[in-house]
């Protein structure tokens, strides 16, 4: 049996009574005690009892709005049930599982049973018909449990070896867009909408085929404006298309007659002829307004499934893995491009490039399906729509996003639930929802649009945006980074440390090291010597080594600059720092043999400063150095020595002749608005590496 309880005693018992029910509280309270002496409590009495069930019953569910109940039980069978104030009965059986039913359930939005059973199926009852619509099984695991999401249109189901998430027909609306009407179907009716008016109308009532079952709404619609005609496509019979022409002065209340047939595509490819797929014979059929056909022909390829749209007397044709471009009316093959398994083609204005839509990847082409990019999601791909400027906006199951005509993509913004992009209008996106619902979306495209400056070198607007300030962040900076642009995430950026990164990169060496004065760590001194080194400002590498202590590498670079005062004086800040071999090394690149003896005999070094002496013509100091040392310690002199001189520089002068960095756009543009704070920073930046140079010298 299945039991009905009241429990509206539970709950007087938790609530405070209202003013009118304490008048009535003796009264009550003295039912409840005669209750509870008849039937053992007062807390909650049966009000029915369901008898019908042959075995155990496993669950029992309410209608959520109708006076309702479904059972279902161990004798295979889910029974219908209907109750008012005073009784229930039942009122019909629904037969079909071949084992114990375990879960039953009402869906929520449609007139439907949903139940689950031992026999390793779940079953899609029609409520009206009382007969099975549909039948999902698997392999070896039994069923036990349902559960609906309260607002997605969602079902879970629980069986021996996990859970399965499911809907029981697609949600995506058949639409087509035509300059500012939207076309579309929802609830049997072909509806329109004006997009700037942003009027919603029913055009015609459809009739929906006797023998459509669950999941055969309408999955493609072709608008054409010459005819005013409109084609829909199903997956009725295996696949059929229906042609309706729209009366002029239609309102909803007409059910003009369509004109039906077989196929698996359909599509207009002229002002007074569509092509339909027969998959059945393998051959493509074109027909005219009165359904006749007037051509046929085979594709161009035997595993074709689909046809698509292409321009007037052509068409897409998708086969496993390839997408085909057919002249339906030449018969031949204009290209082929490789591609995952498309599911939708999304024309631009102009029908100058495509987007093919597959599950989880977009591929986009030009007309004859040539240079080809591709976009990977690992989301599904839900829609898309081509703005005016030749940006793709396509949506996934939580995100708006863009990609432009060389694959870049990015997210726009996220989706609290799906949307089906029709239209991009400036800012503003309009998409219809999985109710059907015609929606606008506004949306902040100054990302998309910079990029696409970029892309396209429109320089001017660049620097208008990036004057505007409306860009900014670290996701922008790595993107002109990447594709060779760091001069212009410069203007875009005030951390001093990714400041002195992106001048490297672009070889501004004034703004690096202004950047590098203001980090002032050794690491950036270093890399500000290697780009000043590189370019041949010998200055700012001074400068930097200075910064940085590197004696060592500051005395090579005024060896090879020639600069010997400077030699002197390092040699002598060596002297006073104890550096022997920094001493010993500036004596080697100045060629002060007298320093040099000097040097090995205080570190001492006797042989070696006798022979340094002998060889180079101080005798004096070799005959001096001689007595100092054991006669057996006296080391032989060279035959034929030759004197240790450092080599003339190639150059001597301020700098070298600095390595030619060419300027972009940006910089000549930021040039010429500053010249003179540019000239008088440059001057004073070289000043300071000076002065730095000669107080370290000093």
């Amino acid at each position: 049996t299945v039991r009905v309880w009241d429990i509206s005693g539970l709950r007087k018992k938790s609530v405070a009574p209202s003013g009118e029910e304490m008048l009535r509280l003796p009264q009550m309270n003295l039912q409840m005690q005669v209750n509870a002496e008849l039937f053992g409590s007062g807390d909650g009495v049966v009000k029915y009892v369901l008898e019908g069930h042959d075995r155990g019953v496993n669950w029992a569910s309410f209608h959520p709005t109708l006076p309702l109940i479904v059972s279902g039980a161990d004798d295979r069978q889910v029974k219908l049930w209907r109750y008012n104030e005073s009784k229930a009965w039942e009122v019909d059986t629904l037969r079909g599982h071949t084992n114990n039913v375990s879960c039953v359930m009402f869906h929520a939005r449609q007139d439907l049973i949903i139940s689950n059973s031992e026999d390793k199926s779940i079953r899609a009852w029609d409520m009206s018909k009382r007969t099975g619509v549909q039948t999902f099984r698997r392999e070896h695991d039994r069923f036990w449990i349902l559960a609906a999401h309260p607002e997605i249109n969602l079902l879970a189901a629980g069986h021996d070896s996990g859970m399965i998430v499911f809907k029981l027909e697609r949600e995506r609306p058949a639409y087509a867009s035509y300059g500012t009407t939207l076309y579309y179907v929802k609830d049997r009716y072909l509806r329109t909408f004006d997009y700037e008016a942003g009027r919603d109308n029913p055009l015609i009532s459809i009739r929906r085929p006797a023998n459509a079952g669950m999941n055969q709404a309408p999955r493609s619609l072709s608008y054409n404006p010459a005819e005013n005609a409109v084609l829909l496509t199903s997956d009725v019979d295996g696949g059929s298309y229906e042609l309706y022409t729209i009366p002029k002065d239609a309102r909803g209340d007409s059910s003009p007659e369509a004109k039906r047939g077989l196929g698996a595509s359909a599509v207009f490819i002229a002002r007074n002829r569509f092509a339909v797929l027969d998959k059945a014979s393998t051959t493509i059929q074109v027909r005219n307004l009165q359904n006749e056909i007037t051509k046929k022909c085979a594709p161009p390829c035997a595993t074709t499934d689909a046809v698509f749209y292409a321009g007037t007397g052509l068409l897409l044709c998708r086969s496993e893995d390839k997408m085909t471009l057919f002249d339906v009316q030449q018969r031949i093959t204009l290209a082929e491009l490789s591609t995952p398994f498309i599911k939708y083609v999304v024309w631009n204005s102009d029908m100058s490039s495509v987007a093919l839509l597959s599950k989880h990847a977009i591929v986009i082409a030009d007309k004859k399906l040539g240079s080809a990019q591709t976009v990977h999601e690992t989301i599904r791909v839900k829609s898309a729509a081509w703005d005016d400027s030749g940006v793709l906006l396509y949506t996934t199951l939580n995100h708006i996003k863009y990609c432009l005509p060389n694959g870049d993509s990015g997210i726009i913004r996220t989706l609290d639930v799906p949307l089906y992009i029709t239209r991009v209008s400036g800012s503003t996106i309009h998409a219809l929802d999985r109710d059907g619902k015609a929606r606008a979306v506004q949306v902040d495209v100054t990302e998309y649009t910079f990029k696409l400056a970029l892309l396209q070198r429109k320089y001017e607007q660049v620097i208008a945006m990036i004057k505007s300030s409306a860009l900014c962040g670290s996701a922008i900076i790595a993107y002109l980074q990447a594709k060779g642009y760091p001069e212009v995430a410069l203007h875009f950026v005030a951390d001093e440390a990714t400041r002195f990164n992106l001048a490297l990169q672009c070889g501004n060496i004034e703004v690096a090291l202004a950047a590098a004065q203001a980090l002032d760590n050794k690491d950036t001194w270093y890399k500000l010597g290697v780009e000043a080194l590189r370019q041949g400002n010998f200055q700012i590498v001074e400068f930097s080594y200075q910064k940085t202590k590197s004696w060592e590498r500051l005395s090579f670079l005024y060896l090879i600059t020639g600069n010997t005062d400077r030699l002197r004086k390092m040699l002598k800040i060596a002297e006073m720092r104890g550096d022997v071999m920094g001493r010993f090394h500036n004596a080697l690149y100045l060629g002060d043999v007298r320093e040099q003896v000097r040097i090995l005999e205080e570190s001492g070094q006797l042989p070696l400063a006798y022979v340094a002496a002998a060889t180079h013509g101080f005798d004096e100091d070799a005959q001096r150095l001689r007595e100092m040392l054991p006669e057996e310690c006296v080391p032989p002199l060279p035959d034929s020595p030759s004197l240790l001189l450092p080599p003339a520089p190639v150059l001597k002068q301020d700098n070298w002749p600095l390595l030619t960095i060419s300027k972009g756009f940006f910089e000549t543009l930021a040039a010429k608005g500053a010249a003179a704070a540019a000239v008088a920073g440059g001057a004073g930046a070289a000043g300071a590496a000076g002065a730095a140079a000669a107080a370290a010298a000093a």
